[in-house]
């Protein structure tokens, strides 16, 4: 398990990378924020490889203290001063004073369901220039989807398409993503979905990138309302 979950963490980090050296030339600085930080494996490889030397700064968010207090240990003993950790959910993290206004990078990897949500909305907050997303155990659209049943579409035949409980799951991720990938877009990002890493090493391997580009798309906007109106979202998440 170990391995497989450094294999992603270094994958990630080749697509990280760059966002950060483009921060690093245009502001000689860098603050970013990692989001769902678990045991801060993505933190550590970025500070150690990248930031260290270069003055960043890394602010993990967790929300299980054990882990915090862990991660906070580890950048003691090796003297990584530029590592903060904050025992914060991501919807409070947008919030709080320990955090500071402005973070460049935000960053979420499996981040469970609502909170790959409250880490965009955290990253529009901060002004963040770029986000990397892989969201996972994306529930709260599947939730709806079988309790509204889609109504204007329940009599055509793409209610197959969550006919059978496997398929709502897989359709309320698929929806999730593409609504994330069109506020993004909406709010002035530029979007490329690709995969992290092969498909044995985890099932939830889709990766969003979104880099601040200032051009806010209304044709996203208006694509986001739509699907939101088409399969009886609106109500839960308009």
């Amino acid at each position: 398990d170990s391995r497989r979950k450094l294999k992603q963490v270094y994958h990630l980090y080749q697509f990280i990378e760059p966002l950060l050296a483009e921060v690093l030339l245009a502001r000689g600085d860098v603050t970013l924020a990692d989001h769902g930080a678990g045991k801060s494996y993505l933190g550590f490889i970025l500070y150690d490889l990248l930031l260290q030397s270069r003055g960043g700064i890394v602010h993990g968010i967790e929300t299980r203290p054990e882990l915090v207090e862990r991660s906070r240990q580890l950048a003691e003993r090796l003297g990584f001063a530029g590592m903060r950790f904050h025992h914060l959910s991501a919807a409070a993290s947008a919030h709080d004073a320990a955090l500071p206004e402005r973070i460049d990078i935000v960053t979420a990897l499996h981040a469970c369901d609502t909170a790959t949500d409250d880490a965009i909305a955290f990253g529009l907050q901060k002004q963040a220039r770029a986000m990397v997303l892989v969201p996972c155990c994306q529930a709260e659209v599947a939730a709806c989807l079988r309790s509204t049943k889609a109504l204007s579409l329940s009599r055509t035949p793409l209610a197959e398409l969550w006919r059978h409980p496997i398929h709502t799951r897989e359709l309320g991720s698929q929806i999730t993503n593409v609504l994330r990938c069109l506020h993004l877009e909406a709010s002035g990002y530029q979007v490329t979905v690709t995969e992290l890493v092969g498909w044995e090493h985890s099932l939830k391997n889709e990766l969003i990138l979104a880099r601040w580009t200032g051009q806010k798309k209304r044709s996203a906007q208006e694509r986001l309302r739509a699907i939101l109106q088409e399969f009886g979202l609106e109500d839960a998440l308009g």
